[in-house]
């Protein structure tokens, strides 16, 4: 038996001829209880793990510019605009990709993009690592960031085909969870492998890693039948552009995510060395405490966000409130009061994990065939926010001169508080139909207390006319 018809489980065998004639109802129930049969180990290995490995190599992909631009600076003499550059690119041609290919996922499956795109990586880390210029690391970023792309959209895509949709938010934040070991990755251990092979050996390490991943995904995946998959012109992105509940969530999510994500991912590390003037040994030993928070937070977030659908609560509340703790968290660093920053940097990275519950709340909004196109929508506003901040934050930076290679901290408190101003606006934008129906249902419960005043006004005169009739009634008519 070769290793693809092993993964093709009992339950993907038996599920296509009851698609074909079941109901779609019918179809839910019948995959609401494959998590506790003997044979879910398959689905873990042969088709969760192999995708979770993808998006680990992207999330090390996106956050090792951190670790590495001091030594790139230094050996090919980039300045900080050239940093921010080089590191924002990722973001940029990732959300130029999201919707393509978004829709190239519903068309032809995860298994068969995902493994592709990862050969680019390869290829795009391999360059990267041969690299003696601005130019030739540029075009290297640019296929990594390409070939990367749709690491986590090919998985979200695989959760919702193979798992249970009231599972699907914990599912979620076990991907993003493991995919977060990759911002893990990019601290101390990374450091200890700089150290030893230098960053183009890294890059050369990163690059036959992600060739194998994209081998497994090819040979260890099961294919998709085609009931899976949408037909061109059945769905559009009409559907999601034209959603109002797509565009109140996705100024929040955007904003507060992808802010999340360029700060983690590059401007932590120069906060921390301007502002806090820690050495390097204490640098990395903080972003890799975030990057561990990273992790543990997709994986808590995963859990709280199911636990909430199974008791039929809404978790577009605890993005709500995750946005106001991380805004929060943001004016602490602006305002650096004498005490540790780490729990505010803490909060940052937790946030960037609250990706999980946007995509969760974007699962309940559109049908499965259209998941990867609305969450393609939705990472181009992550990914798209996310270049901003951080090449944005660079220009700022450079409006002031440096000294001894270190910015001042009006600098970054200028750059954070455009951010957070954003923020407040999108959160204020987001929780707007809450307050609308609040103030309606204070109208109304206004109204009705009036009502019941003049109800009790009008029983009351009849007494008091009686009262005074009682007073005279010795009086001769």
């Amino acid at each position: 038996m070769s290793t693809f018809d092993s993964c093709q489980t009992p339950f993907a065998k038996d599920s296509r001829a009851r698609r074909s004639t079941r109901s779609d109802a019918t179809e839910q129930i019948s995959r609401e209880k494959p998590v506790n049969r003997p044979w879910s180990w398959r689905i873990i290995s042969c088709v969760f793990l192999p995708f979770a490995a993808g998006y680990y190599l992207s999330y090390l992909f996106r956050m090792i510019n951190t670790l590495i631009c001091g030594r790139l600076a230094s050996e090919l003499e980039l300045g900080t605009a050239d940093l921010g550059l080089l590191t924002s690119i990722y973001f940029l041609i990732v959300t130029g990709s999201q919707i393509p290919l978004g829709m190239l996922l519903d068309r032809f499956g995860p298994r068969r993009v995902q493994s592709a795109l990862l050969l680019l990586a390869a290829a795009g880390a391999a360059l990267f690592g041969l690299s003696s210029g601005f130019l030739s690391l540029l075009l290297g970023r640019t296929m990594i960031a390409f070939g990367t792309a749709a690491s986590l959209m090919s998985g979200l895509k695989t959760i919702v085909l193979w798992f249970p949709r009231e599972r699907v938010a914990l599912v979620n934040g076990y991907m993003i969870m493991l995919g977060a070991l990759g911002a893990v990755t990019a601290t101390a251990p990374a450091e200890a492998l700089l150290n030893w092979i230098g960053w183009r050996g890294l890059f050369e390490v990163l690059a036959v890693s992600s060739a194998t991943t994209a081998a497994a995904i090819y040979f260890l995946v099961p294919e998709q039948d085609a009931a899976t998959k949408s037909p061109p012109g059945i769905v559009s992105l009409k559907t999601v552009y034209t959603d109002g509940r797509f565009w109140r969530i996705a100024p929040i999510s955007s904003t507060c995510i992808g802010s999340a994500w360029a700060l983690q991912s590059l401007w932590a590390a120069s906060w921390l060395s301007d502002v806090e003037g820690l050495d390097r040994t204490s640098l990395v030993t903080q972003l890799f405490v975030m990057a561990v928070a990273l992790s543990i937070g997709a994986l808590l977030l995963g859990g709280v966000a199911d636990s909430l659908r199974r008791h039929g609560k809404n978790i577009e509340t605890l993005l709500a409130i995750i946005a106001a703790v991380f805004i929060a968290a943001e004016l602490a660093l602006i305002l650096h009061p004498p005490f540790l920053s780490l729990p505010s940097w803490i909060i940052v990275a937790v946030v960037g994990s609250a990706i999980a519950l946007s995509y969760a709340i974007i699962g309940d909004y559109f049908p499965a065939e259209l998941i990867a196109r609305a969450n393609g929508v939705l990472n181009v506003l992550h990914f798209g926010w996310a270049f901003l901040v951080q090449y944005g934050t660079g220009l700022i930076l450079e409006q002031w001169p440096a000294k001894d290679g270190h910015y001042p901290s009006i600098a970054y408190q200028t750059a954070f508080s455009i951010n957070v101003l954003l923020q407040l606006a999108a959160l204020v934008w987001f929780i707007a139909p809450w307050l609308k129906e609040l103030n309606w249902k204070t109208q109304i419960a206004l109204r009705r207390k009036s009502t019941d005043q003049s109800r009790s006004v009008q029983v009351v005169i009849p007494s008091a006319e009686m009262v005074i009739l009682e007073a005279d009634e010795d009086v001769e008519w």
